[in-house]
């Protein structure tokens, strides 16, 4: 799977952590050439059980940890304690995701790890951080993205809240922050010759998503409400309509120039083009003229004109699509143990330093690795 440009070959990740924000870390500096190393109790991290799936693995723990390695071992046996102390004597990086103190009460936390090696570089990734009164507070996604205010912002018919299409804080709010911080540990530590304590709180991430609404509150009378947000529902330039045969159409042309095109091209009246007199009534007659045409229709009044819309895809035809396709989204494979293949998980690593995508990466059975590290 390598190749003579990843920029991380040769650097060392111990990766403590379960699930999906520490591994997913862990692929990303994986697929940049860094040698990941599971470390997993020895029935294994619960991912190796959620369904889907794939012969007889998750088909979500193959994708989270193609290319790594794994070694299956008892955190609480004095020998294999000991024997990973060595490996950190040897590594660049320890990724965890426990609690805080719990790597401290196992003797791994990151004055142990420092102790043992001055130059470590030790992240942790946790909901709410290593300190403050929900620190050792129990949490997931949803928890953290509505304590941080974001969810406020836009969570639909408040009878039933619309829950969010994907995990933000999980992904943008520990994988992509710990990839970053460890990154910049790394040119650190080549300069300083010293490691670094990365403390990743996922929902601390989660206020840079909501910058708008931190500077209308702190400035205007009043802080922002669910829907009433430029881009969270109240202008008709930043909307998803509803075509006749089910389907929606994204409308976003903020800009004038783009608003003209779109109204020229929905022929909207000239009595609601001029939106900043009562936005509403503009969403609605804009909602009733989409609602007149099916979304082929409106895909074929939409191509080839700058106005921002497009029409909602879903999964699969999004796979298929020859924008994603052509730009090889999808060549990296995942293998599975039986030699099935499919599209390996999709990363922001630049193909310049990515694995070779013309060979299948495969995620390691539980302590493929044991003997390797002496285990």
């Amino acid at each position: 799977m390598e190749t003579n440009n990843q920029p991380l070959k040769g650097i060392r990740v111990l990766d403590f952590s379960t699930l999906l924000p520490g591994p997913l870390a862990g692929l990303i500096l994986a697929e940049a050439g860094a040698e990941v190393v599971k470390i997993e109790r020895p029935q294994g991290e619960d991912m190796r059980n959620f369904l889907p799936m794939w012969g007889q693995a998750s088909v979500l723990f193959e994708l989270l940890n193609r290319g790594k390695k794994s070694l299956a071992i008892d955190l609480k046996n004095e020998e294999h304690l000991a024997a990973v102390k060595k490996l950190i004597a040897e590594a660049d990086v320890v990724l965890e995701q426990f609690r805080p103190g719990v790597m401290d009460r196992l003797g791994l936390g990151y004055e142990a790890c420092k102790a043992i090696n001055p130059k470590i570089i030790y992240c942790a990734i946790t909901g709410y951080g290593q300190e403050g009164p929900k620190a050792n507070a129990a949490g997931h996604d949803l928890n953290y993205i509505g304590d941080a205010g974001l969810l406020s912002l836009s969570h639909g018919d408040p009878a039933r809240p619309t829950l969010p299409p994907a995990l933000i804080a999980d992904i943008a709010g520990g994988s992509f922050p710990a990839v970053i911080n460890i990154l910049l540990a790394i040119i650190h530590r080549d300069k300083a010759g010293e490691g670094s304590m990365i403390d990743i709180a996922m929902t601390d991430a989660m206020f840079t998503f909501s910058y708008w609404a931190l500077a209308e509150g702190q400035t205007q009378d009043k802080w922002p409400e669910s829907g009433k947000g430029l881009l969270t529902g109240c202008s008709p330039r930043y909307q998803v309509y509803k075509t006749a045969d089910g389907r929606h159409v994204t409308a976003a042309p903020l800009e004038q120039r783009f608003w003209m095109v779109f109204c020229d091209l929905i022929q909207l009246p000239e009595e609601f083009r001029n939106d900043l007199d009562d936005p509403e009534r503009t969403i609605q007659a804009v909602s009733k003229i989409i609602a007149t045409e099916s979304a082929a229709h409106w895909a074929n009044v939409f191509e080839g004109k700058d106005c921002c819309c497009s029409i909602v895809a879903n999964p699969e035809e999004a796979f298929n699509a020859a924008q994603f396709v052509e730009r090889g989204l999808f060549a990296p494979k995942s293998e599975s143990s039986e030699g099935d293949v499919i599209s390996a998980a999709v990363v922001p690593v630049s193909p310049t330093f990515r694995s070779d995508p013309e060979t299948p990466g495969k995620a390691p059975s539980l302590g493929a690795n044991n003997k390797e590290f002496g285990f």
